[in-house]
């Protein structure tokens, strides 16, 4: 099952309140992408900063499980939002 933009943006929602709360990752987060807490604040109505938090959060399978776990989702539901957001579309590496 696919996501609308509108279900992909919640799921990213979703994500930006996991990522403010977990005080391990948050800074690993924020010194990777060089955002701030201002950017995250302003990235709740960007559906281009939550389609990127979503590829920060599936660069690592344990925190998909974690972030999915945390908000009852499929463990794909990432992947399935991100694809439904800017920019989500499948990635040809040739």
């Amino acid at each position: 099952m696919s996501h609308s933009q509108e279900s992909a943006e919640v799921v990213g929602l979703q994500a930006i309140a996991w990522m403010a709360g977990n005080q391990e990752l948050l800074p690993v987060f924020l010194g990777a992408t060089g955002a701030s807490e201002a950017d995250m604040r302003a990235g709740v109505s960007d559906s281009g900063f939550l389609g990127a938090l979503l590829d920060f959060i599936m660069m690592d399978d344990a925190w998909v499980t974690a972030f999915c776990d945390a908000h009852s989702l499929p463990y794909d539901a990432p992947m399935r939002a991100r694809m439904a957001l800017p920019g989500g579309g499948d990635v040809h590496w040739t």
